[in-house]
């Protein structure tokens, strides 16, 4: 019962902190990559990622934004996808940065490590869902930034009660992982 209690307890601890945006600028984005529709086009959870995304560049909250993720199940490279949506609405091309091996959080994280110390950047700035960003974060700070504000994404499903219960010992895991630092 103590065990369940305390598994209740992260969830809650992990919903709430990632619900809590830690405002501010940073050198680059990164957004976090999801399911692409089969069509090709994001999904409604990935499109609200890059939505969020979008506000805050318009805001000036950072110059560069690397797109991370994977090729899903429908075949499509989710970064290829993130940048062509972001263009579409008028970022510059030359602001979005492709990582296509950002397969899961900790990928991304190591990938945009080596990607800032190419090219300078020291602080961060991650969107995903609520529930994903203190993972995120967690393997940002292991990987070396210093600094990482967030931003959850305006999307909200009933599956995100699954993904809550999956982040908290997936938390766990990332504690322990061994980080290559920046």
């Amino acid at each position: 019962m103590a065990a369940g209690a305390a598994f209740v307890l992260a969830c809650a601890v992990i919903a709430g902190a990632g619900l809590r945006d830690r405002d501010g600028c940073a050198d680059v984005a990164l957004v976090l990559g999801s399911k692409v529709a089969p069509d090709g086009t994001p999904s409604a959870r990935l499109q609200a990622r890059l939505a969020k995304t979008l506000e805050l560049y318009r805001l000036g909250k950072f110059p560069f934004i690397v797109v991370s993720g994977g090729t899903g199940i429908e075949g499509f490279d989710e970064a290829v996808v993130m940048r062509d949506w972001l263009v579409a609405q008028g970022v510059l091309s030359e602001s979005v940065i492709m990582d296509g091996a950002g397969a899961t959080t900790f990928a991304s994280a190591q990938n945009l490590a080596r990607i800032a110390r190419g090219r300078g950047f020291r602080s961060v700035f991650v969107v995903s869902q609520y529930f994903h960003l203190p993972r995120a974060r967690l393997a940002l700070r292991r990987s070396g930034f210093g600094e990482v504000c967030a931003a959850h994404a305006e999307f909200f499903e009933a599956r995100d009660l699954y993904s809550i219960a999956r982040e908290a010992p997936a938390c766990l895991l990332y504690w322990f992982r061994q980080y290559e630092r920046k």
